[in-house]
């Protein structure tokens, strides 16, 4: 009987703490609950003949379309006249994850420009050269739709040796040229049909690299086969400019520091033809922030490679409209980054020429005006919301290139919030309020949820003009120490300043001057 019941005891202890590990496990595995929508989308990808040369290749190119009708292929490609835009997958990714981005630029294209914003846009101020935003037209429509195309790089593995990087860039070269071919092809063809040209060809192609697909991105810029202005806008998505993940090979620390200093040399002598051709290149580096876990926000930055004259990395939270950190594939299919990344694209175009917009400063403006918000420079400092600026004068300093930044004008400091005006604020006394949201519609925001995974912050933002604010006031649970505290005592202060708000009693805080509109809780 003594037997049996320590065998009882020992089973019931190894039952326990199998149960524990599995719960263990399943916690650390689970999704991060990002708050992204999914992203839908009726996909169908045509093959892009490869030319002679490379007909024993064992990468493919695709042209995406969207709808679910079937379509001729050939038809298809004869009527092709858009904004070429090529996708580059990264490390052990599929050419089909463009679906995400194609299928969203479709329908922007067809829905048309968002609304004009209504909160605070971010500086425009370059240097040497100020771009308003009256030098940057507001679109009714868009000129031309975007074509997506996408390099089958056969799912290898790029981060695990630097040879494999060198075949996919000299690949993405090969891309970049037949694509620009197809488009003479399609239009000899209709020409041939009978049919009137007017407009010109495309003589460049936007590349929009995800992970390492991002760094090929820019390896083919700097390559000597491809052609003149071929490229000229590099939108990169959770890919390392830096260093890689992991140098897990001796050739792919080497490639990457090969690159980035033909880069760095580039800059440095402009003459040169390396130099001629970065000088016309948009760089923009968005990472995923603190929930991507394999792309470190510092190995994104392009401090020290892309002056700030020529791109700007920024984290997926400081994006307008989207406001979340997102794990490294999330990234692709997160339907409020992608939405605002395909207006952002469709709004380079040009609309009296039909291609994306000749000049880099405007370019850059245009991703500026796109894709950042007036953000405090107390944003910038934090790792998981790490920007950089391009001339955005969020402080006083000097970029590796030398550049001053200046200071955004801040609201006057003697304006402080009144105690007496604490009633009229806005209190939380169920779990449930309603907010003004970025975008100018109204959401509710159900804070005990937010704190049932175990979260104790989230980030509320508004869209309230500069000078003015709200204070969010968290009641505290009854019987604790803090509901004898005066009002003052229980406010989160959240115009000033990027901060962080419980999802549990609130803690005492500090009031500060109003400076600008962007709450964090």
């Amino acid at each position: 009987m003594i037997g049996f019941k320590a065998k009882f005891r020992l089973a019931t202890i190894v039952v326990l703490s199998i149960g524990i590990a599995l719960v263990a496990i399943y916690d650390l595995l689970k999704p991060i609950s990002n708050g992204c929508t999914m992203t839908y989308m009726y996909p169908t990808y045509i093959p892009i003949s490869a030319p002679k040369s490379l007909s024993s290749s064992k990468y493919g190119l695709y042209l995406y379309h969207e709808g679910w009708k079937q379509i001729d292929f050939d038809e298809h490609l004869k009527q092709l006249n858009g904004v070429p835009v090529l996708f580059i997958p990264g490390n052990g990714g599929s050419y089909k994850q463009v679906r995400s981005l194609a299928a969203e630029s479709d329908r922007a294209y067809q829905g048309g420009p968002p609304e004009p914003m209504l909160y605070q846009e971010a500086s425009l101020m370059f240097e040497g050269l100020d771009i308003h935003e009256t030098d940057i037209p507001i679109l009714n429509q868009y000129a031309r739709r975007l074509d997506w195309f996408a390099v089958d790089l056969e799912g290898e593995h790029s981060a695990m040796d630097g040879q494999v990087l060198e075949e996919h860039t000299e690949y993405v070269i090969h891309a970049i040229n037949r694509i620009l071919d197809q488009y003479k092809e399609s239009q000899d063809a209709r020409v041939k049909e009978g049919a009137v040209e007017s407009g010109s060809l495309p003589n460049s192609v936007i590349l929009v690299g995800h992970s390492m697909g991002g760094f090929v991105a820019r390896a083919a810029v700097v390559h000597p086969n491809l052609r003149k202005s071929a490229v000229e806008t590099i939108l990169t998505l959770s890919a390392p400019h830096q260093s890689p993940p992991l140098a897990l090979q001796p050739s792919l620390g080497h490639y990457f520091e090969y690159i980035n200093q033909e880069w760095r040399k580039g800059y440095e002598v402009q003459n040169s033809r390396t130099g001629a051709q970065l000088s016309r290149v948009i760089v923009i580096s968005i990472s995923g922030g603190g929930n991507d876990y394999q792309i470190r926000s510092k190995l994104e930055s392009l401090d020290g490679i892309v002056p700030t004259t020529h791109g700007f990395m920024i984290s997926s939270m400081g994006v307008k409209n989207v406001w979340l950190s997102m794990e490294h594939q999330v990234i692709l299919w997160c339907n409020q980054l992608v939405v605002q990344v395909s207006h952002t694209l469709l709004s380079l175009v040009d609309p009296e020429t039909g291609h994306p917009t000749s000049g880099p400063r405007k370019r850059l403006a245009i991703f500026t005006k796109m894709l950042q918000s007036g953000m405090p420079g107390s944003l910038s400092g934090r790792s998981d919301f790490h920007q950089q600026s391009p001339r955005l004068p969020l402080q006083k300093g000097r970029n590796f290139f030398g550049s001053v930044r200046k200071n955004i004008t801040a609201c006057p400091s003697n304006i402080r919030w009144s105690d007496e005006g604490l009633e009229r604020d806005l209190y939380i006394k169920t779990p449930t309020v309603t907010v003004l949201a970025m975008d100018g519609r109204r959401r509710w925001l159900d804070i005990k949820e937010l704190g049932s995974d175990g979260r104790t912050n989230f980030v509320l933002v508004t869209n309230l003009l500069p000078c003015y604010g709200v204070r969010l006031h968290l009641w505290p649970e009854k019987g604790t120490s803090m509901s004898n505290s005066p009002l003052s005592k229980r406010v989160v202060e959240v115009t000033s300043r990027i901060v962080q708000v419980p999802s549990g009693p609130a803690p005492r805080q500090v009031l500060k001057p109003l400076h600008n509109i962007f709450f964090t809780y």
